[in-house]
């Protein structure tokens, strides 16, 4: 299931295999072509040269369906990516995960790559096979200059990705604060400033909650099981910020039957 699911029946949300861990590619240069292998070490004067010759596919695969511009993104050679997509080649080519060369240069933090990207209209928009975006990744990475460049070529910011969690529920849910301050300010829905509250008390995070409530975000917005962030907060040892009181506590006196259900009956005998 996903995320906020678990967090909403009481599980347990850590992912070991996390897309956000894993950056670079792992690259093996025996099992490259000439291209892919000049563009991954960023010989720009190599490139150059097999591509003079006239044979060269700027859009040929390797065994991982990466092209020469994935390879020059994730190490960061803005030269060799300028090269590529100044002689024709595709920009929104998926790899084996389903990320483009900008996804990639997003994700390894390869700022100069990602911008000569996105002012040559790379699309910022598809989803890797985990459902994240350009986005999803700049926020992961704290990189508000990043998310500043992404935003202003159109970069969805209410896309969700498996864990149905829209880029700034993320940020709320790995507490990155500075990017839940950037992100706050923006035009998201209502819907993800009350999930996102749920969600930040069940992460116990004092800070993020009073970045939340500048928003004005109602305290109790209620989840998809009838609880409010308040219930949760009673729920929680996180009693860290004054605006969830328990005085509120007769919410909960006659729970709903999903919530029953999703919490035990035992927990709120």
């Amino acid at each position: 299931g996903n995320k906020i699911c678990k967090i909403w029946k009481g599980g347990d949300v850590e992912d070991d295999d996390s897309p956000f861990t894993q950056r670079g590619y792992n690259i093996r240069e025996k099992h490259l072509g000439k291209l892919h292998r000049a563009a991954s070490r960023g010989d720009v004067s190599k490139v150059e040269r097999i591509l003079s010759r006239g044979n060269a596919d700027l859009d040929e695969r390797d065994k991982k369906k990466r092209t020469a511009l994935h390879l020059a993104c994730a190490n960061g050679h803005p030269e060799v990516v300028a090269l590529l997509v100044d002689r024709g080649c595709q920009l929104n080519v998926f790899d084996n995960k389903n990320m483009t060369a900008l996804l990639k240069a997003v994700q390894c933090q390869k700022e100069e790559c990602a911008t000569i990207l996105l002012e040559l209209g790379a699309d910022p928009n598809p989803p890797d096979v985990y459902g994240n975006t350009t986005l999803h990744y700049a926020i992961y990475n704290e990189d508000i200059p990043m998310t500043k460049k992404l935003l202003l070529h159109h970069a969805d910011i209410e896309s969700a990705n498996k864990d149905e969690l829209t880029p700034f529920l993320l940020a709320v849910h790995e507490q990155k604060e500075q990017m839940v301050d950037f992100l706050r300010k923006k035009n998201l829905s209502l819907w993800c400033f009350k999930t996102a509250l749920v969600l930040v008390v069940h992460c116990e995070s004092a800070s993020i909650v009073s970045i939340l409530l500048q928003q004005n975000a109602d305290v109790f917005s209620q989840d998809m099981s009838r609880w409010a962030a308040e219930d949760y907060a009673i729920f929680s040892p996180f009693t860290g910020h004054p605006s969830f009181s328990h005085t509120h506590s007769e919410k909960i006196d006659q729970p709903s039957p999903t919530l029953k259900t999703l919490c035990g009956a035992h927990i709120l005998a």
